[in-house]
């Protein structure tokens, strides 16, 4: 597989003198395109710093940040929020869903703010998405009346939306039962080999890292393992 993204002696600083606290102290690591992999750690190892920074959603303090042939380091703001939008999706461990949209009108909401309004094309992909997700029986259900299961698979569906490369999950499944995190994670796994998607997956929980095809340990703000 070929590579999607490197990160190289990634420092990040936060504070200034005696205040100062590195939390990433020369970080490099490697993911390919359609890779699924954990990313593993304590609390305070570095791993929310590195996924906000591998999300365009702040800069290194030093180090180099290429995607996709891109140097993000070098990008503007602007360009970073346009690379953003085209190439990465988000799933937190709470899903941020619109309580007052339906399912798929969370769903489509990306590509609606992208292009200044919701297309036919989109909510088509909006609904196929929520298909596969299992939940083409919800598709016009307020958010709200969905289960913590179901709101989960309508935001893996939300990240998926504009077909972006690289999705970042943070603790995805850390609100949920096992049957439905094994759910969502068979269905992680599913778009990964359909689409050739590549999910980064921070979690603290072995059993979800033991279903990735890879595991990055984080400590002290270095890849260790």
């Amino acid at each position: 597989m070929s590579a999607l993204l490197r990160v190289s002696e990634l420092v990040k600083t936060f504070g200034q003198g005696e205040a100062a606290t590195r939390v990433l102290r020369g970080l490099s690591l490697t993911l390919a395109a359609g890779e699924m992999a954990a990313l593993l750690g304590p609390s305070g190892s570095g791993k929310s710093t590195l996924l906000t920074i591998l999300g365009t959603l702040m800069k290194p303090t030093s180090g180099s940040h290429v995607m996709l042939g891109v140097d993000l380091v070098a990008a503007d703001d602007a360009a970073l929020t346009e690379f953003r939008n085209r190439h990465i999706g988000f799933v937190f461990q709470f899903h941020n869903l619109l309580p007052d949209f339906t399912a798929l009108e969370n769903v489509v909401f990306p590509t609606a703010v992208r292009e200044g309004r919701e297309t036919a094309a989109a909510r088509a992909r909006g609904r196929d998405l929520l298909t596969r997700m299992g939940l083409g029986d919800r598709i016009d259900f307020p958010s709200s009346s969905l289960s913590g299961g179901q709101k989960q698979r309508v935001a893996v569906a939300r990240a998926l939306m504009n077909r972006p490369e690289l999705v970042l999950a943070d603790e995805p499944t850390g609100n949920l039962d096992r049957a439905s995190a094994m759910q969502v994670m068979a269905l992680i796994a599913e778009i990964t080999r359909d689409e050739g998607t590549t999910f980064l997956i921070s979690t603290h929980d072995e059993k979800i890292a033991s279903l990735c095809r890879r595991q990055i340990v984080v400590g002290d703000g270095l890849v260790t393992g």
